[in-house]
């Protein structure tokens, strides 16, 4: 079966679900892989949380029996999860813009949030060299931010604050603590870390350098890497976003690998940082265990 089939298997279970319990460890199984791989791919190519997208379309098909049924409001309500009247005209007003109740005027407007479905189109011409390599964990010393949920937001937000730290004295402070000298497992100057968060609400992002052993942080907080099994991929600073799109809309569903929920690296290699800089994206990966059915094919 393709991941993108697995993946409609998944939403299919959400969907049978909707006015009942949703277990997204579930959902995860039926798509093949696990919780977290499966949470930052839907993410990724859809654009909202498997919850949230639980929560629109309840709110959409609660939106629909209100105008077609004489069901009671608080009917409705409990029949989409919400335990009080109060938590789901909150709910229904935050996405619809009215209460419950004057759904059902006539000419009133509402929002529909259709059901997704998953298809891969594997482009071709925009090839990705990468190498899977196994690396010791090591440590991290540096600044650290936390962020929501909204990527395509937090792309200008993180480069921002970037900037704004490469042209203050804590960077030269911090690569004081390397004596400018490329990390021993890395080969970069500076990591840009990603650490992703419990149910997908947000992630944390540090600036840092690999630190040698032995070496003080301070001033700096530490990171833990731990170590893994990196898929890396050669980049260049102004391919970052396209990059980071491209690994997980068509490089994970077109390979045996998914993602190990670990922290992600952005590796900035020695010399100048220039838009056509060279640099590194390291994702932690495992082997993907084929699904039964598939072993019995071959």
């Amino acid at each position: 079966m393709e991941w993108s089939e697995r993946m409609n298997t998944a939403i299919g279970y959400i969907e049978d679900n909707l006015a009942g319990e949703i277990d997204f460890s579930e959902a995860a199984d039926k798509a093949c892989c696990s919780l977290f791989h499966f949470q930052r791919m839907f993410f990724a190519i859809i654009g909202v949380t498997p919850a949230e997208y639980t929560r629109q379309r309840r709110l959409t098909l609660a939106a629909k029996e209100l105008i077609t049924t004489n069901d009671k409001v608080i009917d409705v309500a409990l029949k989409y999860g919400y335990d009080s009247p109060e938590a789901f005209t909150r709910a229904f007003r935050n996405v619809h813009g009215i209460n419950p109740q004057a759904a059902r005027a006539s000419g009133v407007k509402l929002t529909a949030f259709p059901r997704i479905s998953f298809y891969i189109e594997l482009k071709g011409g925009n090839d990705m060299d990468y190498r899977i390599i196994e690396k010791p964990a090591f440590t991290a010393a540096g600044r650290v931010r936390h962020f929501s949920s909204d990527v395509e937001q937090n792309m200008v937000k993180i480069g921002e604050w970037c900037i704004e730290f490469m042209n203050s004295a804590e960077r030269q402070e911090l690569v004081g603590l390397v004596r400018n000298k490329p990390g021993a497992v890395t080969g970069g100057m500076m990591l840009g870390i990603c650490i992703h968060e419990g149910q997908m609400e947000g992630y944390s992002y540090a600036i840092t350098v690999e630190l040698p052993e032995g070496t003080s942080p301070s001033p700096f907080e530490i990171v833990e890497i731990p170590a893994a099994i990196w898929a890396i991929f050669e980049t260049t600073l102004d391919l970052l976003p396209q990059s980071w799109r491209q690994i997980f809309k068509e490089w994970f569903p077109s390979t045996g690998y998914e993602h190990t929920g670990g922290p992600e690296l952005e590796v900035y290699l020695p010399g100048d940082m220039n838009p056509d800089s060279k640099c590194q994206l390291w994702v932690p990966v495992v082997k993907r265990e084929k699904p039964d059915t598939e072993k019995k094919k071959h």
